[in-house]
């Protein structure tokens, strides 16, 4: 063990809290375990995050650095990120949580990217490559502490943020299939702050596949302009549709406004209004649903006071995809309606 990694561990022991808390009862408020890992027999959840569309690294089969305390090759994963913080039952080992995690995860069909189990595999440095400030940012946390249990530290605790160590740490990271879906997963666990508490900590990070929400950010005139003059064509995100319906949204409002303000400004501009679905669904079907959209778009410009005899509306279904159909991101992005030069 390094000088560094010595004197880490040695400051964790002694940055005891100034009074006693006994451990947590009982789940932080407002969480739940993950529909597809159910926690160890007994434990609390006793940190929980959740974010709705964010990005995060796991490790690729490389696994971590030979020289540095990080993931070799970091793989990039974005969607919805669940984050969990368990403690087991007192006298519980490390171990024995470790495996019955990976058992139950193999039954489910895990499939394993990279794991270890001791310092020579790299437990050490994926403990380190775990930055606790990127691990713990949102977490909310249940009420307690870490009791220390060992006779000689009777009367001292440890707090609950970050308290996942290299003590007896275990690493697996994964995917698995869910609903259709595939999970990315990672798991960490070892001794819940150090050998006094008498407790394993588990932390784990599941990553799902999920589209970004689009539309949030309208796309103004003067973009608008510089887009058809550049590329002769420009995508819109901020136009609405329900799922399988023609009618545009209300909310599509100012979109409509700053393709107005665009083709108002520029009088002699005739252009195409292009609806493009993914490839759900049958063909017919969806050149129908792209062209009607397409269509309502054009009246909405034309209630806006642009002549009718400027624009134009097609639907191409899922013929011009500008992303990859296999997931639901790309799908997101193949959704769209597209201003062309004419």
């Amino acid at each position: 063990m390094s000088l560094l990694r010595a004197t880490l561990a040695l400051l964790s022991c002694l940055a005891l809290a100034t009074a006693y808390a006994d451990a947590p009862k009982a789940d932080v408020a407002k969480s739940a375990d993950h529909p597809v890992l159910k926690r160890f027999a007994g434990s609390v959840l006793a940190g929980y995050a959740q974010q709705d569309w964010e990005q995060r690294s796991f490790p690729d089969a490389s696994g971590v650095s030979r020289t540095e305390d990080q993931f070799a090759r970091p793989v990039t994963l974005e969607g919805k990120v669940t984050r969990l913080f368990y403690l087991a039952p007192l006298g519980k080992s490390p171990l024995e949580v470790y495996r019955n995690h990976q058992q139950a995860l193999t039954a489910a069909g895990f499939k394993t990217t990279w794991q270890c189990e001791s310092e020579a595999q790299g437990c050490t440095k994926a403990h380190f490559a775990l930055d606790k400030y990127e691990r713990m940012k949102g977490m909310r946390w249940a009420e307690g502490d870490l009791p220390a249990m060992d006779g000689d530290h009777q009367g001292a605790a440890w707090p609950l943020a970050a308290a996942i160590t290299h003590d007896q740490g275990r690493m697996l990271v994964g995917t698995l299939a869910s609903g259709g879906r595939t999970l990315n997963l990672l798991l960490f666990t070892s001794m819940a702050e150090n050998e006094y508490t008498h407790r394993a900590a588990t932390y784990i990070e599941i990553v799902e596949p999920k589209a970004m929400p689009t539309g949030q950010v309208t796309v103004d005139a003067k973009t608008i302009g510089q887009g058809l003059q550049a590329e002769g064509k420009v995508a819109l995100y901020g136009l609405f549709f329900d799922t399988g319906k023609t009618d545009i949204k209300t909310e599509s409002a100012a979109q409509l406004d700053q393709m107005a303000a665009v083709l108002k400004a520029q009088p002699a501009l005739k252009v195409l209004i292009v609806g493009h679905t993914d490839n759900v669904g049958a063909v017919d079907a969806n050149l129908a649903l792209s062209q009607g959209r397409a269509q309502a778009v054009v009246a909405a410009l034309t209630q806006r006071g642009i002549a009718a005899g400027r624009l134009q509306a097609r639907g191409i279904a899922n013929f011009a995809p500008v992303a990859s159909n296999a997931a639901e991101d790309g799908r997101a992005r193949n959704r769209r309606v597209e201003m062309v030069l004419l």
